[in-house]
């Protein structure tokens, strides 16, 4: 279009900004339009502004196209993109590039219908879920409900060692009611079903697949190439059921455990995005031309873990000790750098809305803490305690612990382990060392997954009875009063009966180069809650 019938459309409409916004995409320079902003008399400062509003407003419109490469926190040759065995966020991430679940949660954590169209239910125990029609994996196969029954009954399967068993094993029928419709039956109601078929593991797989040494699922990338402990490459799917999805042409998922070379892997181009940074790292980020820092308010934790079945970390007058030898309110400004909020040994943080703000705080108290050591005669026993820069900050707690210790008498042995294995030989493993757990999107599934006795990660092997009976009455629950005080007395009874440690709740903290757009939080995890993959693209 010729600039002067820009001028006279612009001048009759008075700047109108879809015109405005039409010759931007067109290629029109700042300094035409404002040549004919201003013929159409307006200022240059009004112009500049206007100008600037649509720019950014057009910076924020997807685009397809373009490659980036992702880093992680971990890496492990145990990678898998099998969705019931996924264990850490870079599983996550490689899982969400590949595969849908019946349900999805959005930035408010609410669930949203996503291979299911409709969601109905009959008092909470009977819920009935219809498929979306047009659904396909990625070898063309139809989404059916029989793949559905097929990937939830997997998780009951004690064979398939699915993380997610114990979260499972509430759905007492899973059947296909119609060709694309599937009822579950639970074995007592529980209103948050939909949440828990938005998480991770329950993710949808073709029927019969057993051997995942590739993902064929139905999400928004292809598998180009999966190799444990190495990469992963996703090429988008240009069949993808939802219109206009994935933006970009190919995505490189990889991990760098040491978050100083994943910053400097960031900083020097070599990555786009990259997962857990350290806030003493925003600085360095925030001073480097063209990159951002992203953050994410969520429930997440490194926490201290005692086992509770093996000498001498099972005293209770020893773990006592230890929980008031920790200085939270140091940890949460010193390491975390005010990142943080402090935490009282139990893990339902205060933006949960069933978090219980009437239980006392445990302070730091070293005299208290030396009368329970004194107590628990262990004496000058030399204790093992494990910390690596897998689990944040947890080298730094250790440190500050252990200094602490020294002062009472307790003889804390640090040991700094690297990164790479962390989770497969010692978490869990070992019975004194730090933990990191990701957000999870309700207090019942976080309580299900880590505190009930059977399940697979316990972290210190925790078993009460009364925790039992309360986590059941919490979830069947319709009263909102009834269900907030059950969890209250849940969170009091894991405060000073369970071997953990849960100093504070960790701001999540991405960093990005600046022509990465699309990202928002979604407190599940970094990196939108690590189902970044369809939603951002590359500004031009």
């Amino acid at each position: 279009m010729a600039s002067s019938e820009w001028t006279r459309r612009i001048t009759l409409g008075h700047a109108d900004r879809a015109l405005i916004e039409t010759a931007l995409r067109r290629g029109a320079s700042r300094r035409e339009i404002l040549g004919w902003l201003s013929a159409g008399g307006m200022t240059l400062a009004s112009g500049t502004a206007i100008i600037g509003s649509i720019g950014g407003a057009l910076a924020q419109t997807p685009r397809k196209g373009g490659r980036i490469k992702v880093a992680g926190s971990a890496i492990s040759p145990q990678d898998t993109v099998d969705p019931a065995k996924q264990s850490y966020s870079v599983d996550y991430a490689r899982c969400s590039m590949f595969y849908n679940g019946l349900t999805y949660l959005d930035g408010s954590l609410t669930p949203q219908p996503e291979l299911a169209e409709t969601i109905e239910h009959d008092k909470a125990k009977v819920w009935t879920f219809k498929l979306r029609k047009g659904v396909t994996f990625h070898d063309g196969k139809p989404l059916t409900a029989a793949d559905v029954v097929y990937s939830l009954n997997r998780h009951k399967d004690k064979a398939t060692g699915s993380r997610a068993n114990a979260l499972a094993m509430q759905m007492e029928e899973i059947k296909a009611t119609g060709p694309n419709e599937v009822q579950i039956t639970l074995a007592a109601a529980n209103a948050d079903l939909p949440v828990i078929l938005g998480t991770w593991h329950f993710y949808i797989v073709k029927e019969g697949t057993t051997e995942f040494k590739t993902a064929v699922g139905t999400g928004p990338y292809k598998v180009k190439e999966f190799t444990p402990g190495i990469r992963t490459i996703g090429v988008r799917n240009d069949g993808y059921w939802k219109p206009g999805r994935p933006y970009l042409d190919e995505i490189e998922l990889i991990g760098i455990p040491d978050e100083t070379a994943r910053v400097n892997a960031m900083i020097s181009g070599d990555v786009q995005l990259i997962a857990g940074i350290n806030p003493r790292s925003i600085r360095l980020i925030e001073g480097s031309p063209g990159h951002k820092v992203f953050e994410t308010k969520a429930g997440y934790y490194t926490d201290l873990i005692m086992r509770q079945d093996v000498d001498p970390v099972k005293n209770p007058d020893f773990q006592m000790a230890v929980k008031l030898l920790q200085n939270r309110e140091e940890i949460r400004s010193a390491i975390f750098r005010n990142f943080a909020v402090v935490g009282n040994d139990q893990p339902i943080d205060p933006s949960n809305r069933y978090f219980c703000k009437e239980i006392p705080q445990r302070p730091f108290d070293p005299d208290k803490a030396k009368f329970h050591f004194q107590k628990s005669g262990i004496g000058n026993t030399a204790v093992p305690l494990y910390a690596s820069t897998a689990a944040p900050g947890s080298i730094e707690m250790g440190v500050l612990l252990q200094e602490a210790a020294q002062k009472i008498g307790l003889n804390i042995d640090l040991r700094k382990v690297p990164p790479e294995g962390y989770w497969s030989n010692i978490w869990i493993k070992q019975p004194f060392a730090y933990g990191a757990i990701n957000p999870r999107p309700s207090a019942d599934i976080l309580l299900t997954l880590f505190f009930k006795h059977d399940a697979a990660w316990n972290e210190s092997k925790w078993k009460n009875d009364r925790f039992e009976q309360l986590l059941v009455a919490a979830r069947s629950e319709a009263d909102e009063a009834k269900r907030k005080q059950h969890y209250c007395d849940i969170q009091a009874i894991i405060k000073d009966h369970c071997g953990l440690g849960i100093p504070v709740f960790i701001t999540l903290l991405d960093a990005h180069s600046a022509k990465l757009q699309g990202l928002s939080p979604v407190p599940l995890g970094n990196m939108m809650g690590n189902a970044f993959a369809e939603h951002v693209w590359l500004a031009a």
